[in-house]
């Protein structure tokens, strides 16, 4: 009788020579790293074959294990193929997207609570966190979208909007301007500093932090003023003439090579979402 090998099994075989660790194919297909080792075995018993050997502490594929990666691939796309046929209109399967924080409430609330509603039988996973390591998460294919910022020459640019200062108007006269900044990486906080001293002006950060909503509270306290869009706060943004002029800075939105599927919707939705911001 012919051998029939789990599609779990091959997505997991898979993931583990594209990310190049156990670790990472692990998050990408959601399973324990112990849980992943058992798969592997279970599918090299029902080849009889080895599929990986050990460099040290590097997987390296057999013979064997590269011509079963070639079928492996071919078996998921026709499988994918074969599912996206069937169920199409229902959207069935996994939606990943990451976002920055100034994205987060409002695409929370809005667009991934009207996707879910409408798809409830899709996959939905929003990561939160700094573009850098959203875009990172992309490369290892741990997220299907990403949208943050970038430069305002990036191919990936949604729109283009001006960055803004923000916060009480009687601190932007102090003789130093106290700052209330994210941990870096972060646009803003490069885009502040290096206007204020190209400004000659005198700066001390007040009030670091890796949180938005910390941040925020942080300006409407009085405790420093910072730099960031108009998404930051609905407020008019400071426009006194001692503060140095900001770049502007683009939204961003980067997705998975060929994506599809719910992923795919999402993403569309997204674009549509950003672009009716005002900038």
């Amino acid at each position: 009788m012919p051998v029939n090998l789990p599609t779990n099994l091959l997505r997991s075989f898979v993931a583990i020579v594209e990310t190049g660790s156990m670790l990472h194919a692990s998050e990408q297909v959601f399973v324990s790293q112990s849980a992943l080792s058992l798969q592997i075995k279970r599918l090299e018993e029902l080849l009889q074959q080895s599929l990986f050997r050990r460099d040290g502490r590097r997987l390296t594929l057999t013979p064997h294990g590269e011509l079963m990666l070639d079928y492996s691939r071919k078996v998921l796309a026709l499988h994918d193929e074969a599912v996206a046929a069937v169920t199409a209109g229902q959207f069935t399967g996994p939606a990943r997207i990451g976002m920055v924080q100034d994205f987060a409430e409002l695409l929370l609330t809005g667009l991934l609570a009207q996707f879910a509603e409408l798809h409830p039988e899709a996959e939905l996973y929003s990561r939160i966190a700094g573009t850098a390591e959203l875009l990172e998460l992309l490369d290892r294919r741990q997220l299907d979208i990403v949208l943050g910022f970038g430069a305002p020459s990036d191919s990936n640019a949604i729109t283009v909007a001006p960055m803004s200062w923000f916060g009480k108007e009687e601190l932007a006269g102090l003789p130093t301007i106290p700052l209330a900044v994210l941990e870096t990486p972060c646009r803003f906080r490069e885009a502040a500093m290096r206007a204020l001293e190209d400004a000659g002006l005198p700066y001390r950060i007040t009030v670091e932090t890796p949180n938005l909503t910390t941040l925020r509270a942080a300006v409407d306290a009085g405790l420093g003023i910072t730099c960031r869009t108009g998404l930051f706060l609905r407020d008019e943004p400071l426009a006194d003439v001692r503060l140095p002029a900001l770049p502007q800075i683009a939204c961003v939105l980067h997705t998975a090579p060929g994506l599809d599927g719910p992923a795919g919707q999402l993403a569309s939705l997204a674009r549509d979402v950003v672009e009716a911001l005002p900038a």
